[in-house]
């Protein structure tokens, strides 16, 4: 039964009459682009070629392309997957029907931006077994296809999307072949014999997993092409991820906004054949065979960094290894006499990416070996450089868990203003993450950043610091005073809150000893508290002063907050903060709370972020249902006491 009733794609021999006629034509009259984008002239009086134009039927690399009536088909195929099928058998029966048209030429499909997108969508739809095939049609005979498919730039999505399947093996081979597995069983001198698993199959591998080894000697034997190419790159690293066991967010769905930006993507781990255990042996051994091709080339040290990320994640006993030789490698390049060659690396805009992946993943003797061999003396200098102030972020928060941090805050403590100067509040931000997780050199953070900011002396500067902090300007800036004992006179307004002053407050509202900065918080107006609550920098800034302190403290802030809970309610940032104060809040205060907000009642039920807070905090109840909702904060607040304890 077809299932699908539009015109079917044409078969090979049709294509090739259908492309041959078209070929006579062309030199009689002028071809027009067709359906997917391409085109040329029919002669030498066209327009000025552009680059990738050419002959409609030709694509990257003088591969063919598919004709209009194919891209028509497949952009159809994609409209009727939009739609969606009443149940999964008529599913299943569209899908293979559609392979079915694409058996023979998938690989010119997959190299099509249509066809490629539609391969894509319907992969995920094929059994494991079925997208093997479909990947061996690809590949052609014995993987000859892959390279020229991997470095297109639409067929490598396809592979991609086939090797992302793998994470849908359930470990159920094919009838025994084992012929291939059991030479890689025995092969072991070319692994690291310490991570053998702990059994051995003996079953040969299904379709898939095949198809998955066969690339990968593919990719081997053509390594400095793969790693160094723009698409072919991207290949590999999924293949990385597939031999490990662990796949993150695809490509396509991995654009982060700009609060994602520096968080680390989902990873989800699945079980994997034992063959990928030595395919990974092998393909990680000949990366380092080519280690030099990735302190040269950015897109070849992408490659070299998801290697070190999911071995890291996966087999950590090879990460060590790896992490090892490549530092080895790194320090045994040449450099100018009496520089390590290390101080060049984290001033390069390739190299320098790698090493940040290398001190994350380090453990703690390698990073006492770089610092005291390589870096000592240095760390200002290098936090000044615009490239390599990255990688000394890296080094500051993986030293953070070890006795080694005090020695580095040392060192950088003595450029803070330096660093503050040069633009580069990383560093500092850093600083202070590191000072509050390992509980050290808190107190000597807080008096360095007091005289950066010129708030040292005289003391009754220090209650200024708070908005100096959240602006990164010093006091004679912010309140425009030319003389170092004067009167403070304008002041600039609390919107000057930048992202990273954010950020530092944030870190310094973790410390032990936090009476400096609240102090300075109760010195603000209820109008500048408000302002504070509903800035996108700033309201982060008072959620995590508020919520940190003690109930006494909190007490003392929210009794400066009194009359401005109802715009808050009504703001879109001051809202969240008045939920995660609500939160952290003692039975007492939610009362005042609540009891401030039920005199707005319309306003709030009207307001679209202020009806949720109205919803949240059961203010109905506290209305009509006093005892009631007592009652219920109060088992809400033992219950969080009691979470607290445990945690704690």
């Amino acid at each position: 039964m077809r299932l699908w009733t539009e015109q079917p794609l044409p078969h090979a021999e049709n294509m090739a009459k259908g492309n041959s006629e078209k070929q006579q034509k062309a030199g009689t009259q002028k071809r027009k682009p067709d359906a997917d984008g391409g085109g040329g002239g029919g002669g030498g009086g066209g327009r000025k070629k552009k680059k990738g134009d050419g002959p409609a039927e030709q694509g990257e690399a003088g591969r063919k392309r598919l004709d209009a009536p194919s891209v028509g088909y497949f952009r159809r195929v994609g409209e009727r997957l939009d739609e969606g099928f009443p149940d999964d058998e008529e599913k299943e029966m569209f899908v293979e029907n559609v392979l079915m048209e694409v058996k023979g030429q998938a690989g010119r499909v997959a190299t099509d931006r249509t066809g490629s997108i539609t391969l894509q969508r319907l992969l995920p739809l094929c059994s494991p077994d079925r997208v093997g095939e479909v990947m061996a049609e690809v590949g052609g005979a014995s993987g000859a296809e892959f390279k020229a498919v991997c470095c297109d730039r639409c067929g490598g999505h396809v592979v991609e999307s086939a090797l992302r399947q793998m994470s849908r093996w359930t470990g159920e081979t094919r009838p025994p072949c084992a012929a291939s597995l059991k030479a890689d069983l025995q092969n072991k001198s070319l692994f690291f014999p310490a991570e053998t698993p702990q059994e051995e199959e003996e079953e040969g591998p299904g379709v898939l997993e095949g198809q998955v080894l066969c690339l990968g000697q593919v990719v081997r034997a053509n390594i400095a092409e793969f790693i160094a190419h723009a698409h072919g790159s991207h290949v590999v690293r999924t293949l990385l991820h597939v031999l490990t066991g662990c796949l993150g967010p695809a490509r396509s769905e991995t654009r982060p906004g700009v609060k994602d930006r520096g968080v680390s993507p989902h990873m989800t781990d699945f079980e994997i054949p034992t063959s990928f255990w030595y395919e990974m042996g092998k393909l990680t051994e000949t990366l380092m065979e080519n280690i030099n091709l990735s302190i040269t080339d950015a897109v070849a040290s992408a490659v070299f960094q998801t290697m070190l990320t999911v071995s890291h994640r996966k087999r950590p006993k090879l990460c060590k290894k790896l992490l090892k030789r490549t530092v080895e490698y790194l320090m045994s390049r040449s450099a100018a006499p009496g520089v390590s060659p290390l101080l060049v690396f984290l001033k390069d805009q390739a190299s320098s990416h790698l090493l940040e992946t290398v001190i994350q993943l380090s453990h703690i003797s390698l990073l006492r070996d770089v610092y005291k061999n390589h870096l000592k003396g240095s760390l200002v200098s290098l936090a000044l450089h615009p490239i390599a102030n990255f990688p000394i972020q890296r080094l500051t928060a993986a030293a953070a868990k070890y006795k080694l941090f005090p020695r580095l805050f040392d060192e950088l403590i003595q450029g803070v203003e330096a660093i503050l100067a040069a633009g580069h509040m990383g560093v500092i931000v850093q600083l202070a993450e590191s000072c509050a997780e390992s509980g050290q050199k808190q107190d000597e953070m807080i008096k360095s950043l007091l005289n950066a900011f010129h708030c040292a002396e005289p003391s009754s500067r220090q209650v200024c610091c708070l908005p100096l902090f959240m602006s990164l300007l010093t006091y004679e800036l912010y309140y425009h005073s030319d003389t170092a004992g004067g009167d403070a006179q304008t002041e600039i307004p609390l919107t000057s809150i930048c992202y990273h002053g954010s950020r530092l407050v944030q870190a310094l509202a973790k410390f032990k000893e936090r009476s400096l900065l609240l102090s300075s918080l109760r010195t603000l107006t209820p109008a500048d508290l408000f302002t504070l609550a509903s800035h996108p920098a700033g309201s982060h800034v008072l959620q995590a002063l508020i919520t940190t302190s003690s109930d006494k403290g909190r007490g003392k802030i929210l009794r400066r907050l009194e009359g401005q809970y109802g715009q808050m309610a009504c703001s879109r940032l001051g809202s969240r903060v008045l939920e995660a104060v609500w939160s952290s809040a003692s039975v007492s205060q939610r009362q005042s709370i609540a009891q401030e907000l039920v005199q707005s009642e319309s306003q709030l039920r009207s307001d679209q972020f202020a009806r949720h807070v109205w919803a949240k905090f059961a203010l109905s109840h506290f209305m009509h249902r006093r005892a009631h909702w007592h009652e219920i904060q109060t088992g809400e607040s033992k219950k969080r006491k009691l979470f607290n304890d445990i945690l704690n």
